[in-house]
């Protein structure tokens, strides 16, 4: 396995094109968390990505495309509604629902007639979709259900030898996975929360669009139990983490708190992993700071949930489905 460092040249995107265009998986970085890339026109690479991840077939995955122009080779229809989103957030952290062209292979839509695009931020992943001129298929690069990867070595650590290369671009800058627009029913839909918040939608489109997915929906991100460490996640208002965690300390549990505020209390069995108050920022620190919880060997994870405004209720969402869906403990 290749390891292409944060100052990819030339003859290394050459590389990861060569690589993709024979079929292989390469992971690559996005400004969100980085994605286990194939070849989205290849049904056989496409099904290597579900094998690797131990994804149902049944989970539509995202086709990241290099321009706008892109869409046309995708979308059986193009709303003007996703061309004024793609114009006002791309490149970056939002994905576009829309109806699939007829040459869609099902494999990458789950076998729905929807497709899903988006065009990463990250210069690397860039360089890459354009040198190919094609779409590539590019999950989270982790084990399905699993903590997404916001480094190079996350995925190293996952996936070992099962990818053909590592394209290492550095630290994942916004740290969660896109928001998710359906458009493919008339209506703006989000399906997913993510840095890209429901009023910039809406103040684009100038019209409100529906905040949650309708029942049924199939689209990433949407189980209950998803982005989970191996530890339990526990979550709580921050004025109540230190209370959780002496809980789940007295019934003898290694406890690894995720707070801006410290836990006062002394215990051989309680670790402090601070966070920022800032939700952007714990955005980016928030799947590294559950893996370095794992590795601590924590048995419980008492997560601090941010305020719901902005990219907090994106981080909220994760840290809930990280908690299987439960709901906010108290002590």
């Amino acid at each position: 396995m290749s390891h292409a460092r944060p100052d990819t040249s030339a003859s290394q995107i050459e590389q990861a094109a060569a690589l993709l265009a024979q079929g292989r998986l390469v992971a690559i970085p996005t400004e969100t968390v980085y994605g286990l890339a194939g070849d989205a026109r290849n049904p056989d690479a496409v099904r290597a990505i579900f094998a690797l991840k131990g994804r149902p077939a049944d989970h539509p995955l995202i086709v990241h495309i290099g321009t706008v122009a892109e869409i046309a080779a995708w979308a059986a229809r193009v709303p003007p509604a996703a061309m004024e989103l793609a114009s006002a957030f791309w490149p970056g952290p939002l994905t576009l629902v829309l109806p699939a062209a007829p040459d869609v292979p099902r494999v990458v839509t789950g076998g729905l007639d929807t497709v899903a695009l988006r065009m990463p931020a990250h210069p690397l992943a860039l360089a890459l979709l354009r040198r190919l001129g094609r779409g590539l298929a590019a999950p989270s690069a982790n084990r399905y259900g699993r903590v997404s990867p916001t480094c190079a070595r996350h995925v190293r650590e996952e996936f070992g030898e099962g990818v053909a290369m590592v394209v290492d671009g550095g630290a994942c800058t916004i740290g969660i996975e896109s928001t998710i627009v359906d458009l493919s029913a008339g209506t703006a839909r989000i399906l997913r929360p993510g840095a890209i918040t429901p009023e910039q939608i809406e103040r684009c489109l100038h019209a409100a669009v529906e905040r949650q997915p309708a029942p049924g929906t199939r689209s990433p991100g949407l189980k209950a139990s998803h982005y989970c460490p191996r530890a339990r996640v526990v979550c709580t208002a921050p004025d109540q983490a230190a209370a959780t965690a002496a809980h789940w300390l007295a019934r003898g549990h290694r406890v690894c708190v995720l707070s801006p505020a410290a836990c006062d209390q002394m215990h051989a069995g309680l670790v402090w992993l601070r966070v920022s108050d800032d939700a952007s920022t714990l955005a980016r620190q928030l799947y590294a700071k559950l893996r370095q919880a794992d590795d601590l060997q924590a048995d419980v994870i008492v997560a601090a949930l941010p305020a719901a405004a902005g990219i907090g209720a994106a981080v909220r969402d994760r840290l809930r489905r990280a908690a299987g869906g439960g709901e906010e403990f108290r002590a």
